[in-house]
């Protein structure tokens, strides 16, 4: 009698490899298509970011524009703090203008909320107030002018010490690190004193940035 033996059952064992193999390389392909998913999120995200940041410098170019033309046609006294449209005559070295924590600081009002914004921090003061809000491209901009000098009144007054370029310069050796290195005659006639102009910027996604500014006028 002969005897037959079942061939079928070496291929249905290799089939089940199979189909092993063939669910791996898919669940190795789903995780590739996924971490290249992230990577591209990732990536946008990052441009993004830098685009929001580009945008927020050139708004905060112009507010400084809008705060210099202010200081240079407005006609204001800026001997005497001109609160309403976020002028100082003093330095307020003390102010933080971008604290949101610690204790004791002297905050600007940037939302004109009382300072909302560090209503948890311990013996803030909520003193210096900006100027109103402007809308520039889309982003919410406002700013706040420091004269540096060491009190209000005339900043020729001996006893007012203000920041001023210098006069006179008595070698090549003491102008290193300065403006310029040959010539200071062009400042021997400006009795005009710095001025620090502090912009916070506001874009579309709420993206903050702030631009500060020394000018002399």
């Amino acid at each position: 009698m002969r005897q037959f033996q079942n061939a079928q059952t070496p291929r249905r064992s290799t089939q089940g490899i199979s189909l092993l193999f063939a669910l791996l390389s898919l669940v190795a392909l789903s995780l590739a298509a996924l971490a290249l998913v992230r990577s591209v999120d990732t990536s946008s995200l990052v441009l993004g970011n830098l685009g929001f940041k580009q945008d927020a410098t050139a708004v905060a170019d112009q507010a400084t524009r809008q705060a210099i033309t202010w200081l240079t046609t407005s006609g204001a006294d800026l001997t005497n703090n001109s609160e309403n449209n976020g002028y100082y005559a003093q330095a307020n070295d003390d102010v933080d203008v971008i604290a949101t924590s610690g204790a004791n600081k002297l905050l600007v009002n940037w939302d004109l909320d009382n300072c909302a914004y560090a209503a948890d921090m311990v013996g803030a003061t909520c003193k210096v107030r900006p100027h109103d809000p402007k809308t520039i491209n889309g982003s919410s901009t406002n700013y706040v002018i420091f004269r540096l000098c060491s009190a209000v009144g005339n900043p020729n007054d001996t006893a007012n010490s203000c920041a001023k370029p210098l006069t006179t310069s008595s070698s090549t050796a003491s102008k290193k690190g300065k403006l310029d290195y040959s010539d200071y005659e062009r400042f021997t006639t400006v009795n005009g004193v710095y001025y620090r102009i502090v912009v916070r910027v506001i874009g579309p996604r709420k993206t903050t940035s702030f631009v500060e500014t020394i000018v002399h006028i």
